[in-house]
């Protein structure tokens, strides 16, 4: 099935569909994701059976700030779908799709350490690779850079986001 006939078939059910560079992606409301999910997993002749990842793109300077992307792809024949939600900056939540794709549980988890986004309704959600006392979300672009001060023989070399360009 090319990806033109898959996002026909989808856009029987998810109507903003469209194809980019031969991907097919799906745009839903967040209120909409695990009933999105769910069809495209059951119905004949999608069959989106797998769930490859979770990703999450911070937009700091845009309304919606995040946008989460769940990369689907059938097991036979092969197809593949993005779909994407996306969320306000004061209000980065999504419902867990835990109950539609139990892979979802690790990838949810690490979308949580690293940029805020809550899955409400995961069985778990906490921390999965940064310390539980971690402050902050690493991998939202308003973050700083970091780093550690380093002294060597009398000089000082700051963390990357202190140093001046030269």
């Amino acid at each position: 099935m090319s990806p033109e006939h898959l996002a026909a078939a989808v856009r029987e059910r998810l109507p903003d569909v469209y194809v980019a560079r031969g991907e097919v992606v799906a745009v839903v409301e967040r209120d909409d994701l695990v009933d999105a999910l769910t069809w495209l997993r059951d119905r004949e002749g999608v069959a989106l059976d797998l769930l490859l990842s979770i990703t999450v793109t911070d937009w700091p300077h845009a309304e919606p700030r995040f946008w989460v992307a769940y990369d689907l792809r059938s097991t036979r024949p092969v197809r593949r779908l993005r779909l994407k939600v996306a969320l306000p900056g004061d209000d980065p939540w999504v419902p867990s799709v835990t109950g539609v794709h139990p892979t979802a549980d690790w990838h949810e988890r690490e979308q949580f350490d690293f940029f805020g986004v809550r899955f409400d309704g995961h069985p778990a959600l906490t921390r999965i690779l940064l310390p539980d006392d971690w402050e902050g979300y690493p991998l939202r672009k308003d973050e700083p850079l970091g780093g550690v001060s380093t002294w060597f023989e009398g000089a000082r070399l700051p963390p990357v986001d202190e140093r001046g360009m030269a």
